[in-house]
C-alpha cells in the first residue's frame, strides 16, 4: 500500500510543496502584519510578529543610542517606554485585536521584551564603544 502511494506522489513533489507552502506562509504572515486590522487565526503567528517587531525596534534603537551618546538610566528608560509603547499601539490601535484572547494587555506587552532588551543592550554597547571610546 505504501508503494502505491509513492507512485502516485513522488517524494520530490512532496518536498517541493512543503518548501513552497512554507515560503508562502511566511510571506502571508508579514503581509498580514503590515496590513491594518488583519484576521489572526493562529495566535502563535501574531505572537511571533510581536516578538520580531520587538527585535527590530531593539536593533534600531540600539544603533541610535550608540551613535547619539546616550548613557545610563535615561537611555534604558526611554528604550523601555518606546518599545512597550510602540508595540502597544501596534496591537491595540493598528491591528485592533482582542487582548483577552492572548491573556490580556500585559501578556502582549511583555511578549519577547527581555530578549529585545538584551539585544538592545548589546547593540547599544557595541556602537557606543566603537564610536565614542578612545
Amino acid at each position: 500500500m505504501s508503494g502505491a502511494r509513492r507512485r502516485e506522489e513522488p517524494p520530490h513533489a512532496q518536498q517541493h510543496a512543503v518548501a513552497n507552502g512554507g515560503a508562502a506562509a511566511r510571506g502571508s504572515v508579514w503581509g498580514k502584519a503590515l496590513r491594518s486590522d488583519s484576521a489572526w487565526h493562529d495566535k502563535d503567528e501574531f505572537l511571533d510578529v510581536i516578538y520580531w517587531f520587538r527585535q527590530i525596534i531593539a536593533v534600531i534603537l540600539g544603533i541610535i543610542w550608540g551613535v547619539v551618546p546616550l548613557k545610563g538610566f535615561v537611555g534604558i528608560a526611554v528604550f523601555c517606554l518606546i518599545n512597550a509603547g510602540v508595540l502597544y499601539l501596534y496591537f491595540s490601535s493598528f491591528q485592533q485585536i482582542d487582548e483577552e484572547e492572548y491573556g490580556g494587555t500585559w501578556e502582549l506587552t511583555k511578549e519577547g521584551f527581555m530578549t529585545s532588551f538584551a539585544l538592545f543592550l548589546v547593540v547599544w554597547i557595541i556602537f557606543y564603544t566603537a564610536i565614542h571610546y578612545d
